[in-house]
């Protein structure tokens, strides 16, 4: 495929973790892909991977809870590899504490990285992907979406999620634009290894013992959502749209 003609996708958080998983899927796919991330220097890990095995790579960094800086990004992205018709919305952070504990910036620094960045970066995109008439959002919320102790910030982001992914799936079909949504449920990545650093557990303790409550009997990794990500980004995925799938190794109990 040469340049002019392959498309490409962006993924935010994408500097390790799961978004890197779905960085190097997306390109394993035949993407060209923009790594962003707030430090661009955090990137090179992820485009150097890709490159790599044979892929094209941009490190971007951007704050997507920055309206001026997510339009900066987007634009540099299609200069320089093409106009994104991809986006996974995957940047994300953590400030848990119980309610009565939860400071105003817990709840709002949450917020904008969640919500506000998942929309800056959608109403900056989308306009590349209506104009090929072709495109694919995949927005990435959580099991948390449906209530977690000590997470009411982040259950709420991430099940507002879900709405803002049903009602772009509403207002962008006809222009031939899914969007689809992730709920992860416990995957090993360096943002779970705090949460049990945060509580005092030991991590093969703690992963051990989320894997018992979970019926394939294993914690997720990253590549189990890069999997899922790349369904939703296929060119056969068309038909599917609004929909919210749960990866979390089988039902909550």
């Amino acid at each position: 495929m040469s340049e002019s003609s392959q498309r490409v996708a962006i993924v935010t958080g994408a500097a390790r973790g799961i978004g890197a998983a779905t960085a190097s899927r997306l390109a394993d796919d035949g993407f060209a892909v923009a790594v962003v991330d707030l430090d661009e220097a955090a990137t090179k890990g992820t485009v150097e991977a890709i490159e790599a095995a044979g892929g094209r790579a941009l490190g971007v960094g951007a704050d997507v809870s920055d309206s001026d800086q997510v339009t900066a990004a987007v634009d540099r992205i299609a200069a320089e590899l093409g106009p994104p018709v991809v986006l996974v919305n995957n940047a994300g952070v953590t400030r848990d504490n119980l309610l009565f504990k939860m400071t105003d910036s817990d709840w709002d620094v949450v917020m904008a990285v969640h919500l506000r960045g998942s929309f800056l970066m959608t109403r900056a995109a989308q306009k590349h992907m209506i104009d090929a008439k072709w495109g694919r959002i995949v927005n990435l919320s959580s099991t948390s979406a449906l209530g977690n102790r000590g997470q009411a910030n982040y259950a709420a982001a991430k099940a507002g999620l879900q709405g803002f992914t049903k009602t772009l799936a509403i207002e962008l079909g006809k222009f031939g634009v899914t969007a689809n949504s992730i709920a992860p449920g416990f995957i090993q990545t360096e943002m779970t290894k705090a949460t049990a650093e945060r509580i005092g557990r030991n991590w093969e303790e703690y992963v051990a013992e989320r894997a018992a409550a979970i019926p394939v009997a294993r914690g997720g990794v990253p590549e189990d959502i890069a999997h899922a990500v790349s369904f939703f980004a296929s060119e056969g995925a068309g038909f599917v749209s609004g929909q919210v799938l749960y990866v979390a190794g089988g039902p909550r109990n």
